[in-house]
């Protein structure tokens, strides 16, 4: 735990708080940020990645925007102004899992270009990996397993990402994937990979 008596005050990012920590992890704990549309498959793809690393013995979180809106989010809605404050809150909870030595797994559509870079000013750029799921909206529409574009479409839910709101995509992702072209399992490999060169660039092989 951090000596908040010691600690300097300029001293705030995870780093620091991982640094300040009793052990120190055999790999180096890293925030993913799955970022794409509804039904992209972000969830999905990071429950996989979840189950491998577990198998790896490597502590995981993931953090779900469905779950974060039914409870600390859930005073917000949709507008542009609400989508920016969940994803701060978000990034602010991941940068506290991430410096309890845990591997984030992040999965929010978070369409806005300036609100992933505030996430990364957040969690601090060394340890933000960020994942664009680029799966076309025609896949996304096709699945739609909530039936939430088929009302959006239908002008039932205003705000809809993809719909009636814009989705920017990822300028300089650290990854793309695309459950449309690539086979799950591949999207699957690729978050491993990345998460393989983190550590690499940690241990300084």
């Amino acid at each position: 735990m951090v000596n908040r008596l010691t600690a300097p005050a300029e001293t705030t990012s995870a780093a620091y708080l991982r640094t300040a920590s009793a052990t120190q992890p055999t790999h180096r704990s890293a925030v993913v940020w799955l970022t794409g549309l509804s039904a992209a498959g972000k969830s999905t793809i990071a429950g996989r990645v979840a189950d491998e690393l577990r198998a790896q013995g490597r502590r995981t979180y993931t953090l779900d925007g469905d779950d974060l809106r039914s409870g600390l989010c859930s005073d917000l809605g949709f507008s542009l102004e609400d989508r920016t404050e969940n994803i701060r809150r978000a990034a602010q909870v991941a940068r506290l899992l991430l410096a309890a030595d845990l591997t984030v797994l992040c999965t929010f559509i978070s369409p806005l270009e300036v609100d992933r870079r505030a996430a990364r000013r957040i969690v601090g750029d060394d340890d933000f990996l960020e994942v664009y799921v680029q799966t076309p909206i025609e896949a996304c529409i096709a699945r739609d397993p909530k039936g939430l574009y088929q009302r959006a479409l239908a002008g039932e839910i205003p705000d809809f990402t993809g719909i009636s709101s814009p989705y920017e995509p990822p300028a300089d992702p650290d990854l793309v994937v695309g459950t449309g072209a690539q086979s799950l399992d591949a999207c699957v490999r690729s978050v491993l990979e990345l998460l393989d060169a983190h550590d690499s660039a940690y241990n300084g092989s």
